[in-house]
């Protein structure tokens, strides 16, 4: 599927249809390496101790774990949420919902599937960067059983530093390294034309699966979903287990009140506003259409729950 058919997706999803990646998904890209064996001996395990930092849950069979990362905490100020609204509209919806009014907090928490013999990781946190407090992944990991070694899928929503920053070792090498990195091909040309990144992609390239938008990534159990707008190849991820689904959201929404209930806010970093805007409602709508059981990256840890219409809106309702 071309990167045109990302139209038709909005188009089906703002009708109640079915989005592109939830039903007759393309199939995955021929490319896509195969991760390296884990040894028999090396097999991830179920942790006996709790950790704050860990919420165990259930998809169907699978077992699978948030994880938390860190923190960011982005000021009201006008500059990085709700483009071109005032900050006190920002304040009087975050005063509703009984949260602080100066700032917005955003949560960090990938999340992490076991499906078999494979090991996956969708998305790795913010590690060292600068405007986050984080990098508790790796400790998050080995608490729930799981040595990084161990990882056999990397499934990245996109190219953003607070996604992409746990891929590198503090000495730049790559820290999960038998897994195959799975991103979508329009993500991978635009960050491979980013200088900054240059290191990254130099690390990653030997494990680099791209796939065309909606792509088969896992027969049975993870389909990619096309939300653009935030960035040119963003992706959610439908992971499956029987008839029970999971929708990873990515960063098609940040906030949990901010981008829910008003999904034509935009925020700094969207690289095409208007097509995030109805990429957003469109996913939002669909999952609310659907019933569907969500997981955002940034929401409230452990950020898990559902979206719920609400007049011409949508309201986060967490997973209790």
């Amino acid at each position: 599927m071309n990167r045109t058919a990302l139209s038709l997706f909005v188009a089906a999803a703002l009708a109640g249809a079915t989005l592109v990646g939830c039903a007759k998904p393309e199939p995955a890209a021929t490319a896509t390496p195969t991760p390296a064996e884990t040894p028999a001996t090396a097999t991830a395990s179920t942790p006996e101790t709790a950790s704050p930092d860990v919420h165990r849950f259930k998809i169907g069979a699978l077992d699978a774990a948030a994880l938390k990362d860190g923190d960011i905490d982005a000021a009201n100020d006008g500059k990085t949420f709700a483009i071109g609204h005032p900050p006190a509209d920002v304040a009087a919806l975050l005063s509703a919902a009984g949260l602080p009014t100066d700032v917005l907090h955003l949560s960090i928490q990938p999340l992490l599937v076991r499906s078999g013999s494979r090991v996956l990781l969708f998305d790795t946190g913010a590690a060292d960067a600068s405007f986050a407090r984080a990098g508790r992944l790796p400790a998050s990991l080995r608490a729930d059983g799981v040595e990084p070694s161990q990882v056999t899928d990397i499934f990245l929503s996109h190219q953003h530093q607070d996604h992409t920053g746990g891929l590198l070792t503090a000495d730049g090498k790559l820290a999960f390294p038998n897994a195959a990195i799975h991103l979508s091909a329009p993500e991978w040309e635009s960050l491979k034309g980013d200088k900054g990144a240059a290191a990254l992609v130099a690390a990653m390239t030997p494990k680099v699966a791209t796939f065309q938008p909606g792509a088969v990534l896992i027969p049975g159990v993870v389909t990619a979903v096309a939300v653009d707008g935030h960035t040119p190849g963003h992706s959610a991820y439908e992971i499956a287990s029987g008839d029970q689904r999971l929708l990873y959201i990515g960063d098609t929404a940040h906030h949990h009140v901010i981008s829910v209930q008003r999904p034509e806010w935009t925020i700094q970093y969207d690289t095409n506003a208007p097509l995030a805007q109805t990429s957003r409602r469109a996913l939002l709508q669909h999952a609310a259409d659907g019933h569907l059981r969500v997981y955002s990256v940034h929401f409230p840890f452990p950020g898990l729950g559902r979206i719920e219409a609400q007049g011409d809106s949508f309201v986060w309702v967490p997973e209790r």
